[in-house]
């Protein structure tokens, strides 16, 4: 299935099914695709929205945490989407994620989070992308993916021409100083809503031990590792993914009705 991007007022997005809605944020070299077999798997049942986070195009001193925060509010408000919604965020758009839900609460009915930073990512193993060097590009993207070959050469392509850009390797590396300055430690027991917290077991940018803690701060969570798998469990192991996602989604709604009963 091929994305169909749509454009509403300079946002851009994909938007995919009917129903109760899935927001989804990719990370910092993500892209919409990264989530194609979400929106695969669950469009025929959920209304599955996507934004282009403008990562590579928002003013310097906006490039941030906060600042990509007030961007999906934003967005949220410029889609009319009244009724709380599940949010999906992996790596940075896992952050995002959980700093929305912190400042918009009643907006979010349940968060998932999938390889998030906010409490600590090696983000490119302790390096950055080096300008004009494609074998190192192509390592570092290798290092998301528990099996190097999901690193293709569009992926590679896509990261190397990002790393050519001096503007846009300027605001990331804004947005990745900003995520480790923005650490959620003190905040994250302020999140009531179900969380669901799926890990890559060989995750090297936001180790196991990462997800342990996010278990353990989000008292109303739930905690389960895929094996052969690193930092993009919903690229790597999508059937796996998919089948979590779907489980807590049909838990979560069963136990919202049996609350509004009693």
């Amino acid at each position: 299935m091929e994305l169909q991007i749509k454009e509403k007022n300079g946002f851009q997005y994909v938007e995919e099914g009917t129903g109760e809605v899935l927001l989804l944020l990719h990370g910092l070299f993500g892209a919409l695709s990264n989530w194609q077999d979400v929106i695969s798997d669950f469009a025929r049942d959920y209304r599955v929205i996507i934004p282009m986070l403008p990562i590579y195009e928002m003013p310097l001193t906006k490039a941030g945490v906060p600042g990509l925060v007030g961007y999906v509010e934003e967005f949220v408000a410029e889609m009319a989407l009244q009724q709380p919604f599940t949010l999906l965020g992996n790596s940075l758009g896992g952050h995002v994620a959980l700093v929305y839900t912190l400042h918009n609460p009643q907006q979010v009915q349940r968060l998932v989070l999938t390889g998030s930073s906010g409490l600590f990512e090696d983000s490119m193993g302790s390096s950055f992308p080096k300008r004009g060097n494609y074998g190192f590009v192509q390592q570092r993207v290798a290092y998301t993916f528990y099996d190097p070959s999901l690193a293709t050469k569009d992926l590679v392509d896509e990261v190397f021409n990002v790393t050519n850009s001096n503007i846009k390797v300027l605001r990331i590396i804004n947005i990745a100083r900003s995520a480790q300055r923005h650490n959620l430690a003190k905040d994250l027991g302020r999140i009531q809503v179900p969380t669901l917290l799926v890990w890559g077991l060989n995750d090297t940018i936001t180790p196991p031990i990462v997800a342990h803690e996010f278990h353990r701060l989000i008292a109303n969570s739930e905690l389960h590792f895929l094996d052969h798998c690193c930092h993009a469990p919903m690229m790597e192991r999508p059937e796996a993914f998919n089948a979590r996602l779907r489980q807590f989604l049909h838990s979560t709604r069963r136990q919202s009705v049996v609350n509004s009963l009693s």
